[in-house]
């Protein structure tokens, strides 16, 4: 079970839930939230996607409306399975055909 680094004051609205989800995989060392920022682009929901690998796991970028946020993920797992595991955890996940790999 990974470990969920509390920082930040501020949050996306839904990313704490989705991130204690994502921590309670056993591959997942550590998760920690960091900056937030506004951007040019609007994001329909909230949306948690790999960005760049980094030495010993990977950056994630959330965005939620005009807003991003980044992510960093310490783990030994690969790319994809990173992926596939964070769009497992996803609120709303459950449904079945919703956690399927997309080509």
């Amino acid at each position: 079970m990974g470990r969920l680094v509390i920082t930040h004051s501020t949050y996306l609205e839904g990313l704490i839930p989705w991130l204690k989800a994502l921590a309670a995989d056993e591959a997942i060392q550590t998760i920690t939230p960091a900056v937030i920022a506004r951007v040019r682009g609007r994001s329909q929901g909230l949306r948690l996607r790999l960005s760049t690998p980094m030495l010993g796991g990977y950056k994630l970028v959330a965005r939620r409306g005009a807003t991003v946020q980044e992510v960093f993920v310490v783990t030994n797992l690969a790319a994809e399975e990173l992926q596939r595991r964070i769009d497992s955890c996803q609120p709303g996940a459950s449904i079945k055909g919703r956690s399927s790999a997309k080509s």
